[in-house]
């Protein structure tokens, strides 16, 4: 709207004069449209956010556990389930608090002031008083304060970066446009957010507030919400199943028991003792610790994750959806080519670094080649950038583009300060969107014989085309030569063999003026830009582009290779986001690019239907990105998005895993998303990936551990009441094991480092949930061969007569060593412990070690062995219970063995993999 109308018709619909509104009708319009800012939707309140951490059912069923327990007498096990509870519980809370920060930082970003011209008077007023109508003034470094359609220009660019993903400065202009313009090619408009990069202008504000580009954005972070990680859902999942099974063993077992003559009170105490055994009520804890340890490790690896459950996102994700500028790339504008005396000659080096030198083939060019020289030198005098170090950090000062001609020069020993110094401006005709070009006259003396230069020179710079019309002569084989039509199609040539390689084109020619006209003639306006910028000589091109991130590459590879698709989703034009794309392995033979046009025209049926065969969005704006990843989620895959702008994060906030970038990425996008990259290295999703399937499988692993174990102690009681009519495990013994075993060993399981080759399976399939038929296998199987070890101790103990204390030590102390063998079984459910190496994870030998420590103290401490109805235990019987024990750790070494995941095998893969 108003970018498709004339100045003149923008001022009669908004009724405003160049005076600017009244401060009378600013007033009536500010009730009536409301404050510039942007509203919140309604918050959460702390004590909401708290208590929604605790409505998981198995963390509900846990609170219900420890009252009972409690009211039972078994306080320190409520204690112990309360602590566990509420430490889950105030991490999740703590990471959560944070999440919906994005509306109060987009505020942040606004301007605070605007400078406004009302009843003829320039003044700053706050920039939240600013209405419909209000003529605004901006120049270099403003911050943009709302909306608005540009009725003056002088050399405006602003850099949109933050909004649309375009990594040059945007020139503006007055000129109308046609109504069909997609908003990122709105020219003549100014958006709320962005900033001025270069030169001045006035605008007319045709939105405040909700209403504005950055307004849709803040509503679209309001409106979308996020779903569970396929980990919270997995937890939830577990918890019903096991919620479900606790409740029916626990009526069960009371039916049982008195059935078979035990006191009602005896049979209630049994089962609340058999629902916290079959409750892994460690689980939120230990989940909790795993996620942190993992989190610990991420960040060494530059990965920083907000959110915990998150983590394990990673895993699982098998789309990428990267934003180009600064993620895939360096935003940082480089020259990489030169053509000059008919000749390509390539500029190593990237960003902003001086560091970089000029080859052609594998020859070294200097700056004493004539050619070279001449060409540079109109770079640096017609240019009003420089760059310069700062915290170690090579920096820039004004337009990037020009920052890249200024510091490709100083690659060759050719420093603007010198330059400056030694040839001095004395005027210039600046540039403006409608010349495309930038002319300076500089005093030159000759250097040598062979440098044509001398006197007063004019250098232009400028669009290819511009440039090319201009030029009658080139400087060519050291001398300057007349331009024939023929070599003008030669070098148009050029021009686009350089465009389809996503280089952005600079041509540069000069022209002496010692015999045309003098400085005073220029400056008193006796010549027309027109007259002065004709019959010039053509210098040269420089192609320069944003350049990849060096890593990048065999990153996006090493996705790939993890099952892992990547897609670019830019701001950027077709051609420069399909040739970086295709520079990068994300753009293959088959693949296709949309731009934003093309997607709008499709609908949502065919646009799902050729989502997966698209790999590069160009030229799209925030809705198409959403767009992009709700098409893959309906599809049922995990997506992640990287981003660092304002742009990105309503993407950031829907993606199943959002990830920011730490250093140049908005506080906005950070707070949209689940992980920030602390390097803003995309190489570091790689790292992280692993970090993120290894966490999953370590989490997968320590529940399966615990699983066979709480089946084997709800066996043993079961099969023992029904065989024997005996209580083999006293309740308080149940809930000792229970901390013991449900302490350590789990969170030693959770820091094992990754299987070899892990980045070579394929994603895991968040259909198939945390526990799938395969762990309840594996649990019914140890479970039950831990039930067998202890009915073989039991019908042993009972033929001898030993007493019925003697016969529940020796269960009791079974079944701890049982599941400590079997803590070593789950560090890999694929391979073999000695393939993996003894003492490869020394934390759950720490574990292990401390465990049996504290099973030596209860059954020999005499005060232990009151409370716990324990008796010392003979050689003879150490042997039985560490003979039938280690039986848990050989078959399932030959489960592992036959199942073909052999040590040969596992070496043979490290090999690959290397």
């Amino acid at each position: 709207m108003y970018y498709d109308q004339e100045v003149n018709s923008v001022f009669e619909e908004l009724e405003v004069s160049e005076a600017g509104l009244s401060s009378e009708k600013a007033s009536k319009r500010l009730k009536e449209y409301g404050e510039n800012e942007l509203k919140e939707n309604e918050k959460v309140s702390v004590l909401q956010l708290f208590i929604s951490q605790f409505k998981s059912i198995l963390i509900i069923i846990l609170i219900i556990a420890s009252i009972v327990s409690a009211l039972l007498g078994e306080l320190i096990d409520a204690i112990v389930i309360i602590f566990t509870v509420f430490l889950a519980g105030i991490l999740s809370f703590v990471q959560e608090y944070r999440a919906e920060k994005s509306i109060e930082l987009l505020r942040s970003l606004t301007s605070p002031e605007a400078t406004v011209i009302r009843d003829g008077v320039e003044k700053k007023i706050p920039s939240k008083k600013l209405v419909l109508g209000d003529l605004i003034l901006i120049q270099t470094g403003d911050r943009i304060p709302a909306d608005a359609r540009i009725i003056k220009g002088f050399n405006l660019k602003t850099d949109e970066s933050s909004l649309t993903g375009e990594s040059v400065p945007v020139q503006k202009s007055i000129e109308t446009l046609p109504s069909e313009t997609p908003e990122a090619d709105r020219t003549n408009m100014v958006y709320t957010g962005t900033a001025v990069a270069y030169g001045r202008g006035s605008a007319i504000v045709t939105a405040t507030g909700m209403n504005t580009a950055f307004g849709e954005l803040a509503g679209l972070l309001g409106t979308i919400e996020r779903s569970k990680t396929p980990l919270q859902e997995s937890l939830d999942k577990f918890g019903r199943w096991i919620g479900i099974a606790t409740l029916i063993i626990v009526a069960f077992v009371a039916m049982l028991g008195v059935f078979y003559g035990f006191p009602l009170l005896d049979m209630f105490l049994w089962g609340v003792a058999l629902a916290v055994a079959a409750i892994p009520e460690a689980l939120p804890a230990v989940v909790t610790v795993g996620l942190g340890l993992g989190v610990r490790r991420m960040v060494k690896r530059h990965a920083l994750v907000r959110k915990l459950p998150s983590v394990e996102t990673l895993g699982a994700t098998n789309v990428i959806c990267s934003d180009k500028t600064g993620t895939l790339t360096q935003n940082k504008m480089t020259v990489e080519r030169i053509c000059v005396n008919e000749q390509i000659l390539k500029v190593t080096g990237a960003g902003y670094s001086p560091e970089g030198e000029v080859f052609k083939g594998n020859k070294k060019v200097s700056a004493d080649d004539v050619h070279l020289h001449v060409l540079l030198l109109g770079a640096v005098l017609c240019n009003d950038a420089d760059f310069f170090k700062e915290n170690e950090k090579w920096e820039i000062k004004g337009d990037p583009t020009e920052a890249a001609l200024v510091v490709a020069a100083a690659k060759t020993g050719l420093l603007k300060v010198d330059l400056d110094q030694k040839y001095p401006r004395l005027g210039e005709i600046p540039f403006s969107s409608e010349r495309k070009r930038m002319t300076t006259f500089n005093k030159l003396e000759a250097d040598s014989g062979s440098f044509p230069l001398k006197g007063l020179v004019a250098f232009s710079k400028g669009a290819p085309e511009v440039i090319l019309s201009s030029c009658t002569k080139i400087f060519l084989d050291g001398e300057i030569r007349s331009l024939s039509p023929e070599m003008k199609q030669l070098i148009a040539g050029k021009v686009r063999e350089m465009a389809d390689q996503a280089l952005r084109v600079m041509a540069l020619s000069f022209r002496s003026l010692d015999e045309g006209p003098s400085l005073e003639n220029i400056s008193s306006g006796e010549f027309s830009s027109e007259e002065i910028e004709e019959d010039m000589v053509f210098l040269g091109l420089m192609g320069m582009r944003d350049p990849p991130r060096e890593e990048v590459k065999v990153a996006i590879q090493k996705c790939a290779d993890a099952g892992i698709k990547t897609v670019m989703i830019t701001g950027d034009h077709k051609i420069t986001a399909s040739a970086v794309a295709k520079e990068l392995g994300i753009l293959k033979e088959n693949d296709l690019t949309l731009t934003g046009s093309e997607l709008d025209s499709l609908g949502d049926a065919e646009f799902e239907g050729k989502v997966e065969r698209v790999s590069v969005y160009a030229r799209v704006y925030p809705t198409h990105k959403l767009r992009v990843i709700d098409a893959f989620k309906k599809k049922g895959y995990i997506v992640a998005m990287t981003g660092d702008g304002v742009n990105d994060a309503p993407a950031l906030k829907a993606a199943d895993m959002g990830i920011a970038m730490g250093i140049t990425g908005t506080d906005v996008s950070k707070e949209a998303s689940s992980m920030i990259l602390t390097d803003d290295n995309f190489a570091s999703i790689v790292a992280a990936v692993e970090e993120g399937r290894n966490i999953f499988k370590n989490i997968r692993n320590f529940i399966t551990y615990g699983l066979s174990a709480h089946i084997g102690e709800v066996l043993i009681v079961l099969i023992s009441i029904l065989g024997w009519q005996i209580l083999p495990l006293l309740a308080v013994q149940i809930l000792w094991i229970n901390l013991i075993t449900d302490g350590l060993p789990p969170m030693a399981l959770s820091v094992e480092p990754p299987d070899s080759g892990i980045m070579r399976q394929k994603p895991r399939n968040v259909e198939e949930g945390l526990i799938t038929r395969r762990e309840i296998a594996a649990g019914l199987g140890i479970g039950g061969l831990i039930a067998l070890q202890a009915l073989i101790i039991l019908a042993w103990a009972v033929d001898r007569g030993f007493p019925l204390e003697k016969l529940q030590t020796l269960i009791f102390t079974l079944v701890v060593f049982s599941e400590m063998f079997n803590a070593f079984n789950w560090r890999s459910d694929r391979y073999s412990i000695f393939s993996l190496g003894l003492f490869t994870n020394r934390s759950l030998v720490y574990a292990v070690l401390t465990t049996i420590i504290l099973q030596l103290v209860v059954i020999y401490v005499p005060f232990f062995q009151t409370a716990f109805r324990t008796v010392p235990l003979s050689f003879t019987e150490w042997g039985v219970v560490l003979a039938l024990a280690s039986t848990t750790f050989i078959s399932m070494e030959l489960v592992k063995y036959f199942s073909g995941k052999s040590s040969q095998e596992i070496i043979k893969e490290k090999t690959n993999f290397d």
